[in-house]
């Protein structure tokens, strides 16, 4: 079975590193044209690099704050001027933050739901239409374990990634009768470039496969996950092998989650 995607072309957001790079560069392999997403301009044209060796389909970039409607809009609208269309929408921007929830100020929180729910929304409203009117759309909403088994001092993260899982179910009953099929993907330990991160802070002297492999030990499968694993089955939900898939909120965690 060969994932295909030729003719389709996508949006992703955060798309310059981690699982956001991993997704472009599986959707341009397949045949899509990609824009990649992201705030800065050095780190696109590094992405626009790795993704187009390989890629069969058309890649450009897009620098774009996404916790700001006028950027979403304007990044919208050249994209659909280099395009001509948006069929797949990946709502991937976004960072974990997690504190106490008294240590959470009105700011905290208008910062995250903006980042993590309301660019999820405007972008939506804007493809929208013409998915409606092709009857052909793929809308993935990426959130994480936290939306369905949300943990003490794991807000704000999970509250708006709950929102964001409402918003995708709702989203799946108002698209199926026009072909707009939306899901959600709830991350758990992937490896990624927060991961990364967390190494230069937290690993010392510790090589980082040792420090990933500790990360690991508690997963079910005995590790984690593998950004090419996720953006695998991103592309899947994304084509018509998954034609009768929607409305789902799939676990990526090795099994981790005790919410199925």
């Amino acid at each position: 079975m060969e994932v295909r995607l030729d003719g389709r072309s996508a949006i992703i957001t955060g798309a310059s590193k981690g699982l956001g790079l991993a997704m472009a560069k599986e959707f341009a392999a397949s045949g899509a044209d990609v824009a990649i997403l992201a705030r800065r301009p050095d780190v696109l044209e590094q992405a626009k690099a790795i993704v187009s060796d390989g890629a069969s389909g058309r890649v450009a970039t897009f620098v774009c704050d996404v916790a700001k409607a006028d950027d979403i809009s304007k990044t919208f609208a050249a994209v659909v001027s280099g395009f001509g269309k948006v069929d797949i929408l990946v709502n991937n921007a976004g960072q974990s933050r997690a504190l106490p929830s008294e240590q959470i100020t009105d700011e905290i929180w208008h910062e995250d739901l903006e980042l993590k729910l309301f660019a999820a929304i405007r972008f939506c409203r804007l493809v929208w239409p013409g998915m409606k009117e092709r009857k052909w759309g793929r809308i993935i909403n990426v959130l994480n374990l936290g939306a369905k088994a949300p943990r003490a001092n794991g807000a704000p993260t999970a509250v708006s990634r709950a929102a964001g899982m409402a918003f995708m179910k709702v989203l799946a009953g108002e698209g199926a009768p026009h072909g707009i099929l939306v899901n959600g993907m709830l991350v758990g330990l992937i490896d990624s470039d927060q991961h990364v991160r967390r190494h230069a802070t937290q690993g010392a002297n510790e090589p980082y496969d040792e420090f990933r492999a500790k990360l690991g030990a508690g997963v079910p499968l005995g590790r984690i996950g593998k950004a090419e694993e996720f953006a695998a089955m991103a592309c899947f939900l994304c084509s018509d092998l998954a034609g009768f898939t929607t409305g789902a909120a799939i676990n990526m965690d090795g099994g981790a989650s005790p919410v199925v």
